[in-house]
């Protein structure tokens, strides 16, 4: 079955073909870790997992490589503003390798929770600087760069299609400046190399062949990626706020550096929005796995809700959103464990939700073909088979998810199994009386395809809030 996914840089869904039969090399930018990782960035983790779940649906072996920024990410997109490491260090006290180390051991909790397959390989920032140093050294010789009084930058002028990928009119961006961009020549040009203040010692910071300084935020993706992937593999993936800058940056750098333009394919979730604006840190105020821990909210049920929207459709964030998919999420757990097993799954069934997951990952398509499922008359231990192996991509978990043991009053299991009986018969009046005498004794019972089940009252509650 043919798979085809959104391409951004040819803005439009394509077949995808590995460069190497059976193997797909994929780089995933990961954390800046100078502070947590807001659910808006985790929604592009998520993403990205499901992206990597299909290739390995489609038998495809992947190897997935994530980096860790730890050094040399500005505040600005135009190479100013301060490093946000230095800037985290100044507001927690600690120091720029201490939070590093600490955020990122934050970031992989997120990670476990949110049940993201660990990737091949994490490569950091600060363990690739030859890597980095020798990029640009190449870049120099093949006469891209310039040298200011800050830093050695990319001359964009270099190249007729800069921007390609975001479709930007540079002469209108140049035109519309309306700030300083000190010895830069154009407001496209990016930093390479930034050196050091000369009033002030920097925690992070090298020697290089132009000076004491650190890397460029775009430069360590394009040299750790090439380092691990080569200098054109399968597919680059980021979130939508990446494609002006960051991914634009890359591809600049790698065209002058080796000829390709990176990654064969590009691909981008979309933001996270609360009240109609984008999830940021910038605002100081973000929503963190945390907080929905903090409100016993399992943090699977997030990803449920990331299910249900396309990943090239922004989604709305809200509390009552959250709270239907764990309830959708509850029900899935209660349903699949309520089924025996040892069933086989259902080829019929997983054609077609392997024709939504191949559809661009419409999982929003597939999510809704799995109840359809659920509902179905097909054999109970069929059906769990069948959804045992849909969840090789949607990642929720099934298998492991263990149902609170309940003890059934005797009383209440009688009255169960007297009620089951009266509505055999089409007594509905009597199975009414006796369903409410269940929930004087604390007690709901949910009528299903595969028969009466029970749960506490107050659970019931909580899942119907």
């Amino acid at each position: 079955m043919e798979l085809h996914l959104y391409d951004s840089w040819e803005r439009r869904v394509r077949r995808f073909d590995s460069i190497q039969p059976g193997r797909v090399g994929m780089y995933c930018c990961g954390p800046t870790v100078y502070d947590y990782a807001h659910i808006g960035n985790l929604r592009t983790y998520i993403f990205e997992d499901l992206l990597r779940r299909t290739l390995e649906f489609n038998g495809y072996q992947v190897q997935h490589v994530v980096n860790i920024t730890d050094v040399g990410h500005l505040v600005s997109d135009g190479d100013d503003g301060e490093d946000k490491m230095e800037k985290g260090s100044r507001r927690s006290g600690k120091s720029a390798w201490d939070i590093a180390q600490y955020y990122s051991a934050a970031f992989m909790a997120d990670f476990r929770a949110l049940n993201l397959l660990q990737p091949a390989v994490w490569c950091r920032a600060t363990e690739y600087l030859p890597e980095q140093i020798g990029f640009i050294e190449e870049l120099e010789r093949k006469g891209y760069t310039y040298r200011t009084a800050d830093g050695i930058y990319f001359d964009t002028s270099k190249q007729d299609d800069y921007g390609y990928m975001a479709r930007l009119d540079r002469d209108a961006l140049q035109a519309g400046v309306r700030v300083a961009i000190g010895e830069k020549r154009s407001i496209t040009d990016f930093a390479l190399w930034k050196f050091s203040p000369l009033e002030t010692r920097r925690q992070m910071e090298w020697d290089s062949p132009w000076g004491r300084g650190f890397p460029g935020w775009h430069i360590e993706c394009s040299a750790m990626s090439a380092a691990h992937l080569g200098s054109l593999f399968d597919i680059h993936c980021g979130g939508e706020d990446h494609i002006a800058v960051h991914h634009s940056n890359e591809i600049a750098q790698t065209q002058a550096c080796h000829g390709t333009r990176l990654a064969n394919f590009w691909m981008h979730g979309y933001f996270l929005q609360t009240g109609g604006e984008k999830m940021s840190k910038s605002g100081g105020e973000f929503l963190r796995l945390q907080t929905l821990l903090d409100r016993d909210i399992d943090p699977l049920s997030y990803r449920y809700l990331c299910l249900s929207a396309h990943y090239r459709s922004q989604l709305e964030f809200s509390w009552d959103g959250l709270h239907g998919a764990a309830i959708g999420l509850q029900r899935l757990r209660d349903a699949y464990h309520r089924w025996p097993q040892g069933g086989q799954a259902d080829n019929a069934w997983l054609q077609r939700f392997h024709s939504e997951i191949n559809n661009d990952l419409n999982l929003p398509r597939a999510l809704a073909l799995m109840w359809e499922l659920v509902r179905s008359d097909t054999d109970p231990a069929t059906r769990r088979a069948t959804l045992r192996a849909m969840d090789e991509v949607l990642g929720l978990d099934l298998d492991n998810w263990l149902p609170a043991s309940i003890d059934i009053p005797e009383a209440v299991a009688q009255l169960a199994a007297k009620r089951q009986a009266v509505r055999a018969s089409r007594q509905w009046q009597e199975a009414d009386r006796l369903r409410e005498q269940i929930r004087a004794l604390g007690f709901l019972v949910e009528d299903t395809a595969d028969g009466p089940a029970l749960k506490p009252a107050l659970e019931g509650a909580r899942h119907e809030r």
